[in-house]
């Protein structure tokens, strides 16, 4: 099934509960924000990003299953 930016959008806001989380997600699944920049923007590695990225995809796809 195809997801719409707005049905991920739900996702997101419905089921991650940290802020700097959502708004990562948010930039990385809906904007398409390289890992790099937002390091930077969040004042994390890029590796930490990442592993939150790959964390919380991980939770959406559970409840997707």
């Amino acid at each position: 099934m195809d997801y719409t930016n707005s049905m991920i959008l739900s996702l997101i806001n419905e089921h991650i509960h940290s802020k700097r989380d959502r708004d990562i997600m948010i930039s990385r699944m809906i904007d398409g924000m390289r890992y790099e920049p937002m390091a930077e923007m969040y004042g994390l590695s890029t590796v930490q990003v990442k592993r939150i990225v790959a964390r919380e995809k991980r939770r959406l796809f559970e409840i997707l299953k």
